[in-house]
C-alpha cells in the first residue's frame, strides 16, 4: 500500500482519532439532539391528537348546545300555545257568563213587563167596569144597586176577556 501513498500508521491513527471524535460527537452532541428531536416529534403528535380531541369535544358541546336551545325553543312555543289556549278558554267562559247574565236580565225584564201588563189589564178592566156602571146609571137615570153594579161589571169583564 505504500505504492498508493497510504501509510498504515497514519491510517490507524486517523481511524482511531475519527472513531473517538465520532463517539464523542454521537454521545454528547448527536444523541441529545436526536433525543430532543424525537421528544419534540412526540410532543407535536400529542398536541395534534389533543387538538383533534378538543375539536371533537367542541363539536359535541356545540351539538348539545344546539339541542338544548332547540328544546328550550320548543318548550317556550309549547308554553305560548298553552297560554293562548288558556286565554281562549277563559275568554269563552267569560263570554258564556256574559251571555247567561244578559239572558237573565232579558228574562227578568220580560217577566216584569208581563206583570206590569197584567196589572194594567186588571186596572183597565176595573176602570172600564166602573165607567160602564157609571154610564149605565147616567143613561138609565136610575141609581144602580150594588148587585146591579156587580152584574154589569162581571158582564163587561166577560166581554173584555173574550
Amino acid at each position: 500500500m505504500d505504492k498508493l501513498g497510504i501509510e498504515w500508521k497514519i491510517l490507524v491513527a486517523q481511524t482511531i482519532s475519527f472513531s473517538v471524535v465520532f463517539f464523542v460527537l454521537w454521545r454528547f452532541a448527536y444523541g441529545p439532539i436526536f433525543a430532543m428531536l424525537q421528544a419534540r416529534r412526540e410532543k407535536i403528535a400529542d398536541a395534534l391528537a389533543h387538538a383533534e380531541q378538543i375539536k371533537v369535544d367542541v363539536a359535541r358541546t356545540e351539538a348539545e348546545r344546539q339541542k338544548i336551545l332547540a328544546e328550550a325553543g320548543d318548550k317556550a312555543n309549547k308554553m305560548i300555545d298553552e297560554a293562548r289556549e288558556a286565554a281562549a278558554r277563559v275568554r269563552e267562559q267569560e263570554t258564556q257568563k256574559a251571555i247567561s247574565a244578559a239572558e237573565q236580565i232579558v228574562a227578568k225584564a220580560r217577566e216584569a213587563a208581563m206583570q206590569e201588563r197584567a196589572q194594567m189589564l186588571v186596572q183597565l178592566k176595573r176602570e172600564v167596569g166602573r165607567l160602564v156602571v157609571r154610564t149605565t146609571a147616567t143613561v138609565t137615570g136610575k141609581v144602580l144597586t150594588t148587585e146591579d153594579q156587580q152584574r154589569l161589571s162581571a158582564e163587561t169583564e166577560k166581554q173584555l176577556t173574550a
